[in-house]
């Protein structure tokens, strides 16, 4: 039958597009059903496009304050949003296109279109109906959301979310981001470098709130030196929209603060999408807080033969998480015994400057579990590298179990951070200890020595300051 399949995944971002690759390699007949392009918000208006935009922050950055130093006078110079933006679209659209191939490589089918679910692993997709024989998987990710509470409902002119942001042809002169996590203070970073007068407002105590407390400390120190206003542990109580501006009254320290901007950036967390795709008519359950209630131990629904993986089944709310709960599925559905995902080992960043980068407990958290942990830590403004590249802002951060040596979490915050917190998932994944690590030859200079003598630190043992 034309529309039989073993395994359907309804939503091609990562998490759904390299679960079918995964289930294709296995030898599943596999179709994907997506309603828009390939490669979900990730690619399109997500982790890809930012990161093009952050580069180009980064390159804006290091010629305006850094290049003379480094021996190159570039006299004034001038940046255009409209260019970088641009560039951007063009490094998704290739990401797509890349996906597109992949699909095709592997000999998954893709439906356009919004498919919803039916009883008996059965999607329907506008008049077409699709019959999966081993498993459905539900990948339908998220979206952004305002809070209209208050007033900050996304328009899509003054009150933006990260998806408008991706297609502006020019910086705002004023701009207001609301929300201080990862992509709060990534969209801080890009406008900042282009130009715009920046307001970042946190509700927690601190911007990256779920990030260890001194890496949040050394980007808001980071920020502020830039021109960065940051509120944290503030309110917005009321927004007043107008034509041409937004009016904010914030509510910090005990006292109102009123912020006038051109645009305000709302980066308070996202929906996911389950609206509208007969999830409940299908026997699928959603949580309290509003996710696919899953298997801890399978992922799979309160449907039988259904599964979910990715935003939609709950945090962290990764694009990486998602992919590795696709490869999961497709394997156990193929009849493997898959590797158990480690929640406590999904690495976390921030790909703005400096980059913070994580992985396990923070500090906080081990005082907070009563653990007998000894702390490492190794300043950049030490490294070599660092030194060499002209960036010394951060450091590598430690944390280990005293008696054992097992790595219970680590925090870098500096160049690269995204690139050098993997040698220590690597290390966590594989209950390495922080002498094992020590005994690993580190080449000279870079930035990964950091991460040796963080370790070395931690044992007392610290060899370069």
């Amino acid at each position: 039958m034309p529309n039989q399949f073993d395994l359907i995944v309804l939503g091609g971002g990562p998490a759904g597009y390299v679960c079918a690759i995964r289930a294709a390699q296995l030898g599943l007949a596999t179709a994907v059903v997506e309603k828009d392009k390939l490669g979900g918000v990730c690619v399109n208006i997500g982790c890809i496009p930012t990161k093009a935009l952050l580069h180009s922050a980064y390159v804006a950055n290091l010629v305006a304050h850094d290049a003379k130093e480094l021996g190159v006078d570039v006299g004034g110079i001038k940046t255009d949003y409209g260019v970088a933006m641009r560039r951007s679209r063009k490094v998704s659209e290739q990401n797509s296109k890349g996906v597109e191939f992949l699909m095709k490589k592997h000999k998954i089918t893709v439906v356009k279109g919004a498919g919803t679910l039916a009883k008996n692993r059965t999607v329907q997709v506008g008049k077409d109906e699709y019959q999966a024989g081993k498993a459905v998987v539900i990948a339908t990710g998220s979206r952004v959301k305002g809070i209209p509470q208050i007033g900050l409902e996304i328009d899509k002119t003054s009150v933006i979310s990260s998806d408008e942001a991706l297609f502006l042809e020019q910086a705002p002169k004023t701009l207001a981001v609301v929300g201080a996590g990862a992509v709060g203070c990534e969209f801080a970073d890009v406008f900042n470098a282009f130009g715009s007068k920046v307001t970042l407002i946190e509700a927690l105590p601190r911007i990256l709130p779920l990030e260890d407390a001194e890496s949040s400390d050394v980007l808001t120190k980071s920020f502020k030196k830039r021109g960065i206003a940051v509120f944290a542990g503030a309110q917005v109580k009321k927004a007043t929209v107008a034509k041409d501006k937004v009016t904010l009254a914030v509510e910090t320290g005990g006292k109102t603060e009123r912020v006038e901007v051109e645009k305000v950036l709302m980066a308070a967390g996202r929906a996911v999408n389950t609206e509208g795709m007969g999830f409940a008519e299908a026997g699928v359950q959603l949580t309290d807080r509003g996710f696919v209630r899953v298997n801890p131990g399978t992922l799979e629904t309160t449907a039988p033969g259904v599964y979910c993986i990715g935003d939609v089944a709950g945090p962290p709310m990764l694009a990486h998480k998602g992919s590795r709960e696709g490869v999961f599925v497709a394997e156990l559905v193929a009849g493997h015994a898959p590797h158990p995902i480690k929640y406590d080992n999904v690495p976390s960043v921030t790909y703005c400057h400096p980059e913070v980068a994580s992985i396990g407990v923070t500090e906080e958290q081990a005082k907070e579990r009563k653990l007998d942990y000894q702390v490492g830590r190794f300043p950049f403004s030490a490294n070599g590298r660092a030194r060499t590249a002209g960036e010394t802002e951060g450091f590598v951060k430690i944390i280990r179990d005293k008696k054992y040596g097992e790595i219970l979490g680590a925090h870098i915050v500096g160049s690269h951070a995204s690139e050098i917190i993997h040698e220590l998932t690597v290390a966590r994944e594989n209950e390495y200890t922080v002498e094992e690590v020590d005994l690993a030859i580190h080449a000279h200079p870079t930035l990964s020595e950091a991460i040796a003598e963080a370790a070395l630190d931690s044992m007392g043992r610290v060899m370069h300051i």
